[in-house]
């Protein structure tokens, strides 16, 4: 599993939104959001890099951990 800090998550819509997203590309990727710690665990067959796009064009500061 990737592991991504992802800035700017604060609510529930945060959560569907970078889910629905990495989804969007990878149909099967397993998604976990963390939002007090900040993080999203992705377990996808996109690298690291698709995985960062897909989450900054929903306006998201994202870097890998």
């Amino acid at each position: 599993m990737q592991v991504f800090n992802v800035q700017g998550m604060s609510c529930g819509h945060c959560v569907k939104a970078i889910t629905n997203a990495v989804q969007a590309r990878d149909p099967a990727a397993s998604v976990r959001v963390d939002l007090v710690a900040k993080e999203v665990g992705v377990e996808s067959a996109m690298s690291a890099d698709q995985v960062i796009e897909a989450i900054r064009e929903e306006g998201y500061e994202v870097k890998l951990v």
